[in-house]
């Protein structure tokens, strides 16, 4: 297959749509002041690059942003529709080479990119709360012990092997135990 028969992917995708994309997405009811969060803002022009990018201004404090002001989207030298693009991928499970290649970059590029777009995505989120009871079980995981065997049946290891079931029953022994005392 030659070279001019593949299909450029960012050139696909307008501007102008990727720009909708972020402001439906950064402001679901109404545009906000990045600086004040007020919802007294009006556009103030475009961008002189992309004119697809909407400036604004607030009444309230006077700031100026845009439609990637404080997003993990903005200051980069890629075109928003390869963000776009990226993070869809992202969203199939490809992998940092995959999309790489989809895309025509560098594959540390992509792992830059793939990495911001995940903390931006993670602090979007809402913070976890745990709750409710948890079980948890001992467990002793024997990474070897080179040169020391009686070491090593001592904590379980491959000598110990024959008498698993009597450490199980004690186990289990010392679980049950405690419940039927309460």
């Amino acid at each position: 297959m030659a070279a001019s028969d593949l299909i450029n992917l960012p050139g696909l995708i307008d501007d102008a749509k990727c720009f909708e994309l972020v402001r439906q997405h950064r402001w679901p009811e109404s545009v906000r002041c990045s600086v004040c969060g007020s919802g007294t803002v009006i556009r103030d022009g475009c961008d002189d690059t992309q004119p697809c990018r909407q400036r604004y201004r607030c009444k309230a404090c006077s700031g100026r942003f845009d439609d990637l002001t404080g997003t993990v989207l903005a200051g980069h030298h890629q075109p928003l529709r390869v963000w776009v693009l990226c993070l869809y991928f992202m969203g199939l499970n490809l992998s940092n080479r995959q999309i790489a290649l989809e895309l025509g970059l560098d594959v540390s590029d992509t792992q830059v990119m793939t990495e911001q777009l995940r903390a931006g995505l993670a602090a979007k989120g809402p913070a976890v709360e745990l709750a409710g009871e948890v079980e948890i079980d001992e467990v002793y995981v024997v990474a070897g012990h080179k040169g020391q065997p009686k070491e090593a049946a001592k904590r379980g290891g491959s000598d110990a092997a024959a008498s698993w079931q009597a450490h199980r029953a004690a186990a289990r022994w010392r679980r049950t135990s405690h419940r039927s005392l309460a």
